[in-house]
C-alpha cells in the first residue's frame, strides 16, 4: 500500500514540474508577443546586439565545459557505476538547458521593459517580472522533474547524488566565468568612463557598454540560475538520502519510502505557492483582470501596493514572495501530517524558511540605501576612497554576525525536532520558494539592463526614471537573493555533509587526530585561496578592459562628440576570452582538493576538509556579497543627489569602492556558495570507492 501511494504521488510530484515548465512556456509567450515599435527601433537593435554578445558567451562557455563533463562521466562510469555517470552527465545537461532558457528570456525581455516604460511603470514592471519568472520556473521545474526522473529511472538515493554533482559542477563554472565577464567590463566602464571620463555608465560613447551590458545577463541570469538549480537540487537529493534511512520517532522502523517523497512534495508545493504568488503580482499590474486571481489580487492587495498611480515594485514583490512562504508553510503542516504524520518535521521546515526569510532581510539591511549602514559608508566619502573602503570592509565583517546566529538557530531548532533529517528539511523549506524568489532575482539584471538601454538609445528623461526606480528595487532583490543563497549553501551543505557521513560510517570526528586536523586547515584554507583566484582574475581582465578603453579615447576622440563609433566587439572579446581562460583552474580546484584529501589521508580527514571550508566558505561568502551591495548602493546612494551627486569628489571616492566591491560580490562572493557545495557533494560521491 505504501508503496502504491508513493509512486501515485510521485505522479504528482511530476506533474507539478510539468506545470511549472508550463507556466515558463505561457509566460515567455506573453513576453515574446510585446512589439517595439518602429519609433525606439534603436531600442530593438541594442537588445539584439547584448542577445548576441550573451549567447554567443554562453555557447562558449558550453563549448569548453562539454569535454569537461564527459571525461567525468567516464571516469564515474568506470569506477562508481555507470547509473552514476548517467545522473552526472544528465544532471549537468539540466544545469545548462535552465541557463539557456534563462538567458534567451532575460535577453529578450530587456528591451521589451524598456519599451513598456515609455507607456507606465506598471507595464514595465510586467515584463521585468514576468521575464524573470520563466527564469524562476524553468528552474524549479526542470530540476524537480530531473531529480525525480533519475529517481524513477535507478531506484536509488544515493546514485542520484551523481546528479547533484553534475549540477553543481556547471553552476561553478558558469558562477566564476560569469562573474569574471561582467565585473571586467563593470570595472572597465566604471573607472575610465565615469571617472577619467566623466560620462554616465551606460552612455553609448563608453566602449565597455555593451560588455557591461551582457556581462549583467552572464552573471545574474545564467550565474544565479545555475546557483540556486544546484542549490535546489542538491538540497532535495541530500534529504532523500537523509530520510530514507532515517528512525520513525518511538520505533525502530525507518522512513523508508516517505522519507524519500516528503522533500519531493515539499518543492512542488512550492511550485504551485509560487505560480499563486506570481499571478497575484502580475494580476495586480493589469488594467483589466480577466483572471479570477488577477480580480483577487487588485481587490485585496491592489491597494496596499499602490503608490500614486502605479504599482510601487518593492512592495508588489514583496507580497508576492510572502504569500508564496505562506502557502509553504500551511501546505508544510499538511504534508507533515499526512506523508510523516508527525508534526515535529514541520517545524523543522519552517525554521529554515523563516531563517532564509530573516537572511534576506537582514541582507536589505546592510546593503540598502534606505538603512543606516549605507547612508553611514556614504558619508565616508567625505575623507577619501580610502576611508569608503575600510567602511566597506568593517561593514562586511559585521553583516555575518546575525546570518550565522540564524544558521546556527536554524540548525540547532531542526535538529532538535527531527535530527540529521530535520537539518536536510530545513534547507529543502528554505529552498522551496526559489520558483518565487529567483523570479524576484532575475527582475533586477531585466531591469537594469533595460536602464542602459534607455540611456544608450537616448529616450526622454521620465522613461529613465522609471528604468531607474525599477533597477533600485531590482539592487534590493538582487542582494536579497544573494542572501537566500548563502543561506541555503550553508543548510544544504550541512545536510550533504551529513549524508556523506553516514555513507563514510562516521559517527564522529575527532580533533585529535592529526589527520581531522590537517583537513581542517586545508578546508579552512581553500576558500582564500579560491577567492583569490577569482579576484586576480578580474583584476586581469579589468585592466585590461581599462587599457582599451583608453586607448579609444585617445586614439578616436570622435567618440566623445559623436562622430566615431566605438569598438564594442573589442570589449566584449576582452571578457569573454577572461573569462574562459580563467574559470578553468578555480572550477577544478573544488573537484581536485576532496578527492587528493580523500584517497590520500582519510575519510575522516576529508570530513575535516569539508568542515573547514564551509565554515570560512561561509563567512567569507557573507562578508563579500554584502561588503560590495553596500559599496554598490552607497555609489548610487550619492548619484540621487546627496554629497555632492555624481561628478563630485564624494562620487569620485564612491566609485572606486564600488569597483572595488564589484568583484566581491558578483565573482568571488556567491562563487564561494556553490564551492562549498560541491566539495561536499564530491564527497559524497566518492565516499564507497574511499571506504573500499
Amino acid at each position: 500500500m505504501v508503496s502504491f501511494l508513493f509512486w501515485v504521488l510521485l505522479l504528482v510530484v511530476l506533474g507539478s514540474a510539468v506545470l511549472a515548465l508550463g507556466y515558463a512556456f505561457i509566460t515567455y509567450g506573453f513576453v515574446k508577443n510585446i512589439v517595439v515599435d518602429e519609433e525606439h527601433k534603436k531600442v530593438s537593435e541594442l537588445s539584439d546586439i547584448i542577445h548576441e554578445g550573451a549567447m554567443a558567451f554562453l555557447n562558449s562557455e558550453y563549448k569548453w565545459l562539454a569535454p569537461f563533463v564527459v571525461v567525468v562521466g567516464a571516469l564515474l562510469c568506470t569506477f562508481l557505476s555507470i547509473p552514476s555517470g548517467v545522473c552526472f552527465v544528465f544532471g549537468a545537461l539540466c544545469s545548462a538547458l535552465t541557463g539557456y532558457c534563462g538567458m534567451i528570456v532575460a535577453t529578450r525581455s530587456n528591451g521589451r521593459t524598456t519599451f513598456m516604460a515609455t507607456k507606465s511603470m506598471n507595464d514595465a514592471l510586467g515584463v521585468a517580472f514576468r521575464g524573470g519568472s520563466v527564469m524562476g520556473m524553468t528552474v524549479v521545474g526542470v530540476g524537480l522533474a530531473g531529480v525525480v526522473l533519475s529517481y524513477v529511472l535507478f531506484r536509488d538515493a544515493n546514485v542520484i547524488t551523481s546528479f547533484g554533482l553534475g549540477a553543481s559542477s556547471i553552476a561553478l563554472f558558469a558562477r566564476v566565468g560569469g562573474g569574471i565577464y561582467t565585473k571586467a567590463a563593470d570595472v572597465g566602464a566604471d573607472l575610465v568612463g565615469k571617472v577619467e571620463a566623466g560620462i554616465p555608465e551606460d552612455d553609448p560613447r563608453n566602449p565597455a557598454t555593451i560588455a557591461d551590458n551582457v556581462g549583467d545577463n552572464v552573471g545574474d541570469i545564467a550565474g544565479m540560475g545555475a546557483d540556486l538549480f544546484e542549490s535546489y537540487v542538491n538540497s532535495i537529493i541530500a534529504a532523500m538520502a537523509v530520510g530514507f534511512v532515517t528512525t520513525v520517532a518511538g520505533s525502530n522502523e525507518t522512513l523508508g519510502l516517505m522519507g524519500v517523497l516528503y522533500p519531493l512534495a515539499l518543492s512542488a508545493l512550492g511550485i504551485a505557492a509560487a505560480i499563486f504568488g506570481s499571478a497575484c503580482v502580475t494580476g495586480s499590474l493589469a488594467e483589466e483582470n480577466d483572471s479570477k486571481m488577477g480580480q483577487f489580487a487588485c481587490k485585496y492587495l491592489f491597494k496596499f501596493m499602490q503608490s500614486g498611480n502605479a504599482t510601487d515594485p518593492a512592495k508588489a514583490l514583496s507580497l508576492g514572495t510572502y504569500i508564496t512562504g505562506i502557502i509553504e508553510i500551511v501546505g508544510a503542516l499538511i504534508l507533515s501530517l499526512i506523508l510523516l504524520q508527525d508534526i515535529r518535521i514541520f517545524f523543522a521546515v519552517v525554521s529554515g524558511v523563516v531563517a532564509g526569510v530573516a537572511i534576506g532581510m537582514i541582507t536589505e539591511y546592510y546593503t540598502s540605501a534606505d538603512y543606516k549602514p549605507v547612508r553611514k559608508l556614504a558619508d565616508t566619502t567625505e575623507t577619501g576612497a580610502a576611508t569608503v573602503i575600510l567602511g566597506g570592509i568593517s561593514l562586511g565583517m559585521t553583516s555575518t554576525v546575525i546570518p550565522v546566529l540564524l544558521i546556527c538557530a536554524a540548525t540547532l531548532i531542526s535538529y532538535f525536532f527531527s535530527g540529521l533529517y530535520g537539518v536536510a528539511c530545513s534547507a529543502v523549506g528554505m529552498l522551496s520558494i526559489t520558483g518565487m524568489s529567483l523570479s524576484v532575482d532575475a527582475y533586477g539584471p531585466i531591469s537594469d539592463n533595460a536602464g542602459g538601454i534607455a540611456e544608450m538609445s537616448e529616450l526622454p528623461e521620465g522613461v529613465r526614471n522609471i528604468t531607474d526606480k525599477l533597477d533600485a528595487v531590482g539592487n534590493t532583490t538582487a542582494a536579497m537573493g544573494k542572501g537566500l543563497a548563502i543561506g541555503s549553501a550553508a543548510l544544504t551543505a550541512l545536510s550533504l555533509f551529513s549524508a556523506y557521513a553516514q555513507a563514510a560510517g562516521l559517527k564522529s570526528i575527532d580533533l585529535n587526530n592529526p589527520h581531522v586536523m590537517v583537513g581542517l586547515f586545508l578546508g579552512g584554507m581553500l576558500p582564500f585561496l579560491f577567492s583569490a583566484q577569482t579576484i586576480a582574475a578580474v583584476q586581469e581582465a579589468a585592466g585590461k578592459m581599462v587599457e582599451e578603453v583608453r586607448r579609444q579615447f585617445k586614439d578616436h576622440p570622435g567618440i566623445m562628440d559623436y562622430s566615431e563609433k566605438p569598438d564594442y566587439k573589442k570589449c566584449v572579446a576582452i571578457s569573454t576570452d577572461a573569462s574562459l581562460h580563467k574559470m578553468i583552474v578555480p572550477g577544478l580546484l573544488a573537484i581536485i582538493a576532496p578527492v587528493v584529501v580523500g584517497f590520500a589521508l582519510d575519510a575522516e580527514a576529508l570530513g575535516g576538509l569539508l568542515g573547514g571550508a564551509i565554515v570560512t566558505g561561509v563567512m567569507l561568502a557573507v562578508y563579500m556579497s554584502n561588503a560590495g551591495g553596500a559599496w554598490d548602493n552607497a555609489k548610487k546612494y550619492i548619484e540621487s543627489g546627496v554629497h555632492g551627486g555624481k561628478g563630485s569628489a564624494n562620487h569620485k571616492a564612491a566609485v572606486v569602492g564600488d569597483t572595488v566591491g564589484d568583484p566581491f560580490k558578483d565573482t568571488a562572493g556567491p562563487s564561494l556558495n556553490i564551492l562549498i557545495k560541491l566539495m561536499t557533494v564530491v564527497a559524497l560521491v566518492i565516499a564507497p570507492l574511499i571506504m573500499k
